[in-house]
């Protein structure tokens, strides 16, 4: 894979700091995760998303989902039963560990099994204060003003 020269970005992408050492570290190291489980990222809606794991002959009670700001890991593990005496095992059923990068705000919305499918929801819920708003430029003697915030009125005292 190419080597991405980051640093023009860095002029006019504030705070990005942690995704472009992100981006750097994908590129020099090749991905050493299995392709086991397989798996599905879907965009379900404007801020949804969606993660379907494979997870065949698996029970809830095997798999983990533990959700970390920035970071979701599921795990699977079965517990050891007696070896049986197969023909041809085509079916892998050995323990995982797959990890997922999550944006800032990402949480899990819920999780549910569906046909042998492991079936993670997520959500964007960015917080009113981290909202875009718009900030109107002050005229010579008047306060600024921030649409979306209000001032502190003064009380009227009483003789004035």
């Amino acid at each position: 894979m190419r080597m991405f020269d980051f640093s023009p970005l860095h002029g006019s992408w504030i705070g990005f700091d942690q995704l472009f050492d992100r981006l750097q570290n994908m590129t020099l190291a090749p991905s050493s995760e299995p392709g086991y489980p397989p798996y599905n990222v879907e965009r379900t809606g404007e801020d949804t998303y969606r993660i379907s794991l494979v997870v065949a002959g698996f029970e809830p009670d095997n798999l983990t989902i533990t959700a970390e700001p920035g970071h979701l890991v599921v795990a699977g593990s079965k517990p050891q039963k007696e070896t049986a005496d197969y023909l041809y095992q085509g079916i892998a059923m050995r323990a995982f560990e797959r990890h997922f990068n999550l944006a800032d705000y990402m949480k899990v919305r819920g999780a549910r099994m569906e046909n042998g499918l492991l079936v993670i929801d997520l959500v964007r819920e960015i917080p009113e204060t981290m909202k875009p708003r718009r900030i109107q430029i002050a005229n010579g003697n008047q306060p600024p003003q921030i649409e979306g915030e209000r001032t502190a009125e003064r009380p009227v005292l009483s003789g004035q």
